[in-house]
C-alpha cells in the first residue's frame, strides 16, 4: 500500500490538530508541516503573560520539544508558501522550493487587522500583538518610563494592556466602540470590567479613534494629543486567507468548509482562523477565532484526510479570561432575554432563545461552566430544569431524575 503525502501549511492549533488527527488513523503516512514563523509551535495567548514575566519562553510550547519527531512529523520553519496549484497539487515556497502533495490542510490562521491611519506605515516604535516576534519587539522597548498607547479595546489589545500596565509609566487604550470588549460582553458588564481596570491604572478613551500618528504622537479624533514611546496597534484580526483566494478556493469571511474541513476543492482542507464555521448559539456561519475550535477542526480535518470520515459541528465561542485578577468567562451569543445573577462583586448573566439557553457571562469566583456550556451544546430544553437552582450554582440536583439518571449512569 502506497504511502500518501500530506502537506499542512501552518504551526499553530489548529495544524497541530491536524498532525494528531492524521496520525490517528495513518501511522505511516509523511507529514510535512511548513510554517512563516521559525518557531517550535507555541501558544498564541501566552504571549502576553510572556511579556508580562508570568511565564518563560520554555513554558510557551503548544507540543514538548519532541512532538515533530514523535509524530514521524518533517519541518519547514522559518518558510513562507507563495503558491498553491490545485490542479497540479504542487506548493511553491518563498526559497524556490516546490513541494507535492495528496492531502493539504491550510491552517494559516489570522492577520492583525490594521486601520488606515494617516502617518501609521512611518510610525516608530509600532507593533501588532498577535506574534511571539511582536512580543518581542515590545520588550526590548519597555521600561517603567515608558507611555504607552494601545489601539483596541478587545480581548488583544486588553491583554497587551494588562501585560504592561506594570512594566511602564502610563497606558492609555483607544476604541471607537462604546464599550470594551464588545465581541465577548454587554453594556453593563463590559463597564464593570472597565472599571476595574481604570482602577488598576488604565486610561480608556472610548468612542475615538486615531487620525493621525507623527513624531511619535498620537492625534485623536476627540482633540486630544497623546505622546507615545510604545504604539500597540491591537484592533483585531482577519481571517488569512490570501492563499486560498489565490488558489481559488470559495471564500466569504473566512475560507469555506463543508462539516469534515474540505473546501471547494478537491483534497484540500481547511481549519482554524482563517475559516468559517457555523456557529450554534448564534445559528449562523461566522468566523471564530478561538484556539479550542482551531484545535478541533484541525484534528477533523487530519482525520478526514487520513481516510477517517468524521464531522466537527456544535461550535460556539467560548472565552477565558483573567484581567488584572478579575476572572471572565463568556459563552455563545449575548442576545435574547437575560436573566442575572448577582452574588457581593460576582456577576451572572444568562440569555435564554424560548427555553434554551444561548450564551451567558460569568465575571468573579466561579465553578464548573462546562456546566451551562454543555446546556447550549447539547441544546437542552431548559424547562426540564431548576433553571433559578442552576444559574446561582451549577449543579446536577437541578436536573430533573431522568436526566440525572442518564448522567451519572455509565453505558455498557
Amino acid at each position: 500500500m502506497m504511502k500518501k503525502k500530506y502537506v499542512i501549511i501552518g504551526n499553530s492549533a489548529a495544524g497541530i490538530g491536524g498532525v494528531t488527527g492524521i496520525r490517528k488513523e495513518d501511522k505511516t503516512g509523511s507529514i510535512l508541516l511548513i510554517s512563516q514563523e521559525k518557531y517550535h509551535t507555541y501558544s498564541r495567548p501566552l504571549i502576553s503573560y510572556w511579556l508580562q514575566g508570568k511565564v518563560t519562553r520554555e513554558n510557551m510550547s503548544y507540543r514538548d520539544d519532541h512532538f515533530y519527531e514523535d509524530n514521524q512529523c518533517e519541518t519547514r520553519l522559518g518558510v513562507a508558501v507563495t503558491n498553491i496549484d490545485a490542479d497540479q497539487k504542487q506548493l511553491t515556497l518563498d526559497n524556490g522550493e516546490t513541494v507535492e502533495y495528496e492531502k493539504l490542510l491550510i491552517s494559516t490562521g489570522s492577520v492583525p487587522f490594521v486601520p488606515p491611519i494617516k502617518g501609521q506605515k512611518e510610525a516608530q516604535n509600532c507593533f501588532t500583538f498577535t506574534t511571539m516576534k511582536a512580543a518581542e519587539g515590545i520588550k526590548e522597548l519597555l521600561n517603567e518610563q515608558s507611555r504607552v498607547v494601545i489601539l483596541g479595546a478587545g480581548l488583544i489589545g486588553l491583554k497587551a494592556a494588562e501585560a504592561m500596565i506594570n512594566q511602564c509609566k502610563s497606558l492609555h487604550v483607544i476604541d471607537l466602540a462604546d464599550k470594551i470588549l464588545p465581541s465577548i460582553l454587554d453594556s453593563e458588564t463590559a463597564q464593570y470590567v472597565k472599571a476595574h481596570l481604570e482602577e488598576k491604572g488604565m486610561v480608556f478613551h472610548l468612542k475615538t479613534q486615531i487620525d493621525k500618528i507623527e513624531d511619535q504622537k498620537t492625534f485623536l479624533s476627540d482633540g486630544a494629543i497623546l505622546d507615545y514611546d510604545i504604539l500597540v496597534l491591537a484592533v483585531g484580526t482577519r481571517p488569512a486567507t490570501s492563499l486560498a483566494e489565490k488558489a481559488e478556493l470559495k471564500t466569504a469571511r473566512g475560507i469555506v468548509t463543508d462539516t469534515q474541513q474540505l473546501t471547494s476543492q478537491a483534497d484540500i482542507y481547511a481549519a482554524g482562523d482563517c475559516t468559517m464555521s457555523y456557529d450554534m448559539s448564534a445559528e449562523m456561519d461566522k468566523n471564530m477565532a478561538i484556539l479550542p475550535n482551531a484545535y478541533m477542526q484541525g484534528e477533523v480535518a487530519g482525520l478526514n484526510m487520513a481516510g477517517k470520515a468524521t464531522i466537527f459541528e456544535k461550535a460556539f465561542p467560548i472565552n477565558s479570561l483573567g484581567l488584572l485578577g478579575m476572572h471572565i468567562f463568556t459563552a455563545g451569543d449575548l442576545n435574547g432575554e437575560c436573566k442575572s445573577v448577582t452574588d457581593g462583586e460576582d456577576i451572572k448573566k444568562f440569555y435564554f432563545k424560548g427555553n434554551y439557553l444561548k450564551g451567558f457571562v460569568l465575571i468573579g469566583d466561579f465553578v464548573r461552566p462546562g456546566i451551562y456550556a454543555n446546556l447550549i451544546r447539547q441544546q437542552t430544553d431548559c424547562s426540564t430544569i431548576d433553571m433559578e437552582t442552576m444559574m446561582k450554582t451549577p449543579q446536577l440536583a437541578a436536573f430533573n431524575h431522568n436526566e440525572r439518571f442518564k448522567k451519572l449512569s455509565v453505558a455498557h
